[in-house]
């Protein structure tokens, strides 16, 4: 049965009309929306059962190390369960969700990249690279979800039928949103299709912002959110990755805002320096989430920038997860901006 069917009844909206642009070509106008949050105060992780390397994912990702000769899973939950912890304790709302061990999912625990929950309403799936992580997308998960935060999902929509074609884009793995602009920032990899993007902005209403990166032996960047990350006050990039002529229009865009630049080099990138993400707790706070690895390849001082812009810097240890898996905390973390249901969980919704 198609993931669609399985989650319950679909609330179909009239897309928003938006154009395409790159860096190369002038920003779009505003959509004239008001502006969303730009971090959520919740958080869904998905608690591995069956963590380990993943042949499939190795050969477009090239921050993923050769197998390790070590209990992984156990290594892994480990780090997972403090990362789940310290943001609990930081105050975020985190919803913890059980993976399955048959059939092994090996990258369960990043979420992230298969969906991606809105502030109207919608949630989002995506078509993914590897036929093995394609098994990750279980709409059982999204009802959870929905039951156990009192969240309103009333509209679904579903881009996997795009893996029919060899096109993929893996969520906020391979999109970063500037939720305050409306723009939706991503660098082409063979897991990150230009053509799906647009048809997500169009369905989302964001303006795409597509540019080039190449990372490791000069091949593609193959997530966005390793070499990019957007707070409310800050953005953090890899901008030596970027071609020449994408890169200056990418930092003035970036810094528009009144946002600070922080620019990290490509040994950084390479320790998940990247791969952050700011989030809020439940009374308004700011919290940013790192690992030890990402954060300490940083200067004594580009930390004290990134501090000053958040109440709070939790910065986690997951170094099984980084080498083995090839993605760090910001992966792990599927930011839910989902409307609260006032009441009962509404006929129509998951």
């Amino acid at each position: 049965m198609p993931a669609v069917e399985a989650v319950g009844a679909i609330v179909r909206r009239q897309p928003y009309n938006r154009r395409m642009s790159t860096l190369n070509s002038p920003a779009g106008g505003s959509t004239g929306r008001p502006a969303r949050a730009q971090c959520a105060d919740t958080v869904l992780m998905v608690r591995p059962a069956a963590f380990g390397w993943n042949p499939q994912t190795a050969v477009s990702n090239l921050f993923q190390g050769p197998p390790p000769a070590c209990d992984l899973q156990s290594r892994a939950l480990a780090e997972f369960d403090r990362l789940a912890d310290a943001l609990a304790q930081a105050g975020v709302e985190v919803h913890v969700l059980p993976d399955r061990a048959d059939p092994p999912r090996p990258d369960a625990l990043f979420p992230n990249n298969w969906v991606s929950f809105h502030a109207d309403g919608t949630a989002v799936l995506y078509p993914m690279l590897a036929p093995n992580r394609r098994l990750e997308r279980r709409p059982e998960l999204l009802a959870e979800l929905a039951n156990r935060g009192g969240f309103r999902v009333e509209r679904l929509v579903d881009l996997t039928h795009h893996e029919l074609h060899g096109r993929f884009l893996e969520a906020t793995g391979s999109v970063v949103f500037d939720h305050l602009s409306l723009a939706a920032y991503a660098c082409l990899s063979p897991r990150t299709d230009g053509d799906v993007l647009r048809e997500l902005c169009v369905e989302i209403g964001y303006e795409p912002v597509v540019f080039n990166a190449t990372g490791p032996a000069g091949a593609p960047v193959y997530h966005t959110n390793v070499m990019l990350a957007i707070g409310r006050k800050f953005a953090v990039i890899c901008a030596d990755a970027i071609p020449a002529r994408q890169r200056d229009p990418l930092l003035e865009r970036l810094g528009a805002g009144g946002r600070q630049v922080e620019s990290i080099d490509a040994t950084q990138m390479a320790q998940f320096a990247g791969n952050m993400l700011e989030l809020r707790t439940r009374a308004g706070g700011a919290v940013l989430a790192v690992s030890r690895r990402g954060l300490e390849s940083l200067a004594p001082a580009a930390r004290e920038r990134l501090a000053a812009c958040v109440d709070r810097v939790v910065a986690v240890p997951v170094p099984t997860i980084e080498d083995a898996g090839g993605g760090s905390v910001r992966c792990m973390l599927a930011e839910v901006f989902l409307p609260r249901a006032a009441g009962p969980v509404a006929s129509g919704a998951l």
